[in-house]
Parts: structure tokens; sequence; C-alpha cells
């Protein structure tokens, strides 16, 4: 089930349970996780995009292999607040998603998510390979924990 707005995407959770954020790009999907609590996101892994069937069964792996309780898409808007190509790509990998479980499925306006993933693996003297490989998981963690924060407020 796909959900817009955050306090219908709370609405839909259980009261515990981790959830997922996903950065989702051409070549990557990020994969964060938060503990049962939804206080802290903690970036878990990069999956490789192949095609959706194969992307979809290795990220419904990490939803069984960890309980998870829902999924939380980043929707990278413009910086105007309107909605291009990646936008729409992020919503057609949500409703593909959306037939292959019950969890909701919720977005997170991702601008400036990368920006700010950079800016502390720079911060943290991450080297530059190291840096390529884990970008997106940390993007995903900040995804996620602008929800989880989200979260908090709705109560």
């Amino acid at each position: 089930m796909i959900l817009e707005a955050p306090q219908d995407f709370a609405a839909a959770l259980p009261r515990t349970g981790a959830i997922a954020g996903l950065d989702l790009g051409t070549k990557t999907i990020g994969v964060a996780v938060s503990d049962g609590l939804r206080q802290v996101a903690s970036p878990l892994k990069v999956i490789r995009r192949v095609k959706f069937t194969q992307d979809a069964q290795e990220l419904l792996a990490v939803v069984r292999d960890r309980q998870l309780a829902g999924l939380v898409l980043g929707l990278p808007r413009n910086m105007d607040g309107t909605e291009g190509p990646r936008a729409q790509s992020t919503r057609a990998f949500a409703r593909n998603l959306e037939k292959l479980t019950d969890l909701p499925i919720g977005f997170w306006d991702e601008r400036l998510s990368t920006v700010a993933a950079e800016r502390a693996l720079l911060e943290g003297d991450t080297s530059r390979k190291r840096r390529a490989e884990v970008i997106d998981q940390v993007a995903a963690g900040y995804i996620l924990q602008g929800m989880l924060d989200r979260l908090r407020f709705i109560g």
C-alpha cells in the first residue's frame, strides 16, 4: 500500500518494528534500516540494480530477514518541488513493489540527501573509493532518518 503523506504512512505501521529507507539510483539501491523502536537509521547495504524482478527479490530478502514493518523511498524532487523523470521512476518502482508486498510504502523528499551524505563522508575523511562504495546506503540513512524524525512528531 503506497501512502503519500507521512501521517498516513505512520497510521499504517504497527507500533514497533524496524523500517527500511531506500535511495533508488539508476545503477544501485542504497538500503538503510532502523532499530525496532524507530529511533536511529543505520546504513545497511547497496543493491546493484539488474532488473526490477531481481532487485525486488534482493530487497524483499532484506524485508524477510529483518522482519521489516515498512519501506520509505526517497522521492527525488527538483529543487522547486516539482517532480521530474527520476521521481516518476521512483513512483513506478513503488507501484511495482506494491504488487509484491503488503508492507506500507511511504515517500520522503530526498532533496539534498546525497549532498548531506557526501559532506558527512568527507568530514569523516573517507577515501574517494570508499565514498563511492557507501554513498547510496548513507544517503538512504539520511532519507530514513528524516522519516523517523517526522514519525516521532506525528506520534
